[in-house]
């Protein structure tokens, strides 16, 4: 026999669910709950870590970008030195004004690699090696022979480059001569070196490192200008064994790489931080987490009435 009819109350059943709607004020209060763990200690901390990190590498983006900037500056004027007319020495470097055995002062930074011409005459019994120096890939010397002018003064001229002597890379050579009487040089100023070192005398030659005129200007007889010249064109002409000095530029590109480099670590400093802040508030409001499965066989089976 059929027992009574269960009365099943309005609105239980697997009828649609309507969402419920949240009103404006209570989502923002929601919200900032929410975000309420932004304001922990250790949040916190990690928030200014993050941003003196951003900071330091927007600062060191900058300080690249400033290389940046110098290093094609050279290199303008390494270009612009090639295609320049020859200007007088006085242009471009002031006289030595002190006694023998000094330099004189170095040149603006906008005078380097200025073209200039001179006339006087080489000395070469104090002729310098720079032992060390590079040029197809084969270790030589550069030479540097004082020219000294009407004044009494005297201009390095780096003549070029020469092998060395059989028997390897520090073998002293032996030095073409130097054209006797007048001489006219046109060449580039060239600043000096830094790190030179010790001034050495081997078998009558002075020997150095690298080219610094103030150590070299202590073992000359006259005042020396506060830079060298790099040979282009001598009269009369320069002995063919010696090699042109090549001139290279400056790896400006490097340095714009590094500018990007550094501001793009700085956005991915910040951006990460914002993205571990939101990955935890939606951790904590359950956003994205897979809800357990409904266990059916646990709830309660309707009976019949009496």
């Amino acid at each position: 026999m059929d027992g009574p009819a269960l009365a099943v109350p309005r609105g239980v059943g697997p009828g649609p669910v309507r969402p419920v709607q949240v009103s404006g004020a209570g989502h923002t209060s929601s919200l900032g709950a929410v975000y309420r763990f932004l304001l922990s200690p250790r949040w916190l901390g990690a928030l200014v870590l993050t941003l003196v990190a951003a900071a330091v590498m927007v600062f060191l983006g900058n300080w690249q970008l400033d290389r940046y900037r110098g290093r094609t500056e050279v290199n303008e004027r390494i270009d612009a030195g090639q295609r320049m007319a020859p200007v007088p020495l006085a242009n471009a470097l002031r006289t030595p004004a002190g006694g023998a055995g000094t330099a004189g002062p170095a040149p603006a930074e906008d005078k380097v690699w200025t073209r200039v011409t001179v006339t006087g005459r080489y000395d070469p019994t104090n002729t310098v090696l720079v032992r060390g120096r590079t040029v197809d890939s084969r270790v030589g010397f550069e030479v540097l022979t004082p020219l000294v002018l009407a004044d009494g003064t005297a201009l390095l001229v780096d003549r070029g480059w020469i092998p060395p002597a059989p028997g390897g890379a520090t073998a002293q050579p032996s030095v073409p001569a130097a054209p006797t009487g007048d001489v006219t040089v046109v060449g580039r100023v060239h600043e000096t070196e830094s790190g030179a070192g010790a001034v050495a005398r081997r078998d009558g030659l002075l020997e150095i490192r690298r080219i610094g005129v103030s150590r070299l200007a202590g073992e000359l007889p006259y005042p020396v200008y506060g830079a060298y010249l790099l040979l282009d064109e001598q009269t009369p002409a320069a002995d063919p064994v010696f090699k042109a000095v090549p001139v290279g530029h400056a790896n400006n590109w490097q340095n714009f790489g590094y500018v990007v480099q550094w501001w793009l670590f700085a956005v991915m400093a910040l951006f990460g931080y914002g993205w571990v802040a939101r990955r935890e508030a939606r951790r904590a409001a359950g956003i994205g987490t897979t809800p357990a499965p409904l266990d059916r066989a646990a709830e309660p089976t309707p009976t019949a009435s009496a």
